[in-house]
């Protein structure tokens, strides 16, 4: 897994979603500022762009983060989309996968409580943490998806192509 430029070192107190902005600026992604709690971060996967759009919720100490995968689910393909959200969603630790049929979006979406009482705040190192699991996630599935909507497959022989473990190099 690649990691990620965090910019700087020693930031104590500061909101997280400012965090996450210079990790953005870090990382070279183009970031679009909502207001003091809420951001969005164009970044660019292996096999597809992602809106990673970053949530604060300050009276929640709650930082949320929902990666929309840059692909619309075809009307025909939404139930083996949905099998397929919960075969994976059951392989996961953290984080979970849903689709939201109004916008016929697929996402990954967690929230992480900040639980350091020192701080008050989540830190740097957890942000990172946080970027890192979700993207490596939305790569990690991003083929399962691909092969359900466009190659025809059923969910379950989705995940087992896509988890497929390759020895050596060609």
């Amino acid at each position: 897994m690649t990691t990620l430029n965090t910019g700087h070192e020693d930031i104590l107190n500061i909101n997280p979603v400012d965090m996450a902005e210079e990790l953005a600026g870090a990382n070279d992604w183009t970031v679009e500022r909502h207001d003091d709690h809420e951001l969005t971060m164009f970044i660019s996967g292996q096999y597809t762009d992602v809106q990673f759009r970053v949530f604060w919720r300050e009276e929640f100490k709650t930082l949320q983060f929902a990666c929309m995968f840059d692909l619309k689910v075809p009307e025909a393909k939404r139930g083996d989309v949905y099998e397929a959200i919960g075969l994976i969603n059951e392989r996961m630790w953290i984080g979970h996968f849903e689709f939201w049929a109004e916008e016929g979006a697929l996402l990954y979406r967690h929230a992480s409580l900040a639980n350091d009482p020192m701080l008050g705040t989540i830190g740097e190192d957890h942000i990172v943490t946080m970027i890192e699991t979700a993207l490596g996630e939305c790569e990690r599935f991003y083929p399962v998806f691909q092969f359900v909507m466009w190659g025809g497959q059923k969910p379950a022989e989705a995940i087992e192509s896509a988890m497929l473990e390759c020895a050596g190099s060609a």
